[in-house]
């Protein structure tokens, strides 16, 4: 009997990608969900994990992933500083040193 399993891996050998599987797949969902900026522990939820370490073994970020995320987060500090710097009526805050 044909499992989904041994049918994706058939498709895969014959395709020249040995190192496909169905796991394959649940990698790139969760590490594209870390990408789109979910919390880990919502991607846990939604893979049925009960640990995150566990689904830690699945997201594959790269450098540049991170990288990306870090500047992200540095620009809205940056936003957020100059918001606090500037008063509501458009002049800027003095700041002490």
């Amino acid at each position: 009997m044909w499992t989904w399993s041994k049918v994706v891996r058939r498709i895969a050998l014959e395709a020249g990608v040995p190192r496909f599987s169905t796991h394959t797949t649940r990698h790139l969902c969760l590490t594209d969900l870390a990408r789109m900026g979910w919390e880990l522990h919502a991607i846990a939820t939604f893979a049925g994990h009960r640990n995150t370490d566990s689904t830690l073994q699945y997201i594959h970020l790269s450098g540049r992933d991170r990288a990306d995320k870090l500047a992200r987060g540095m620009d809205h500090i940056h936003a957020w500083r100059i918001q606090m710097l500037t008063s509501a009526d458009g002049t800027t805050a003095e700041v002490s040193r």
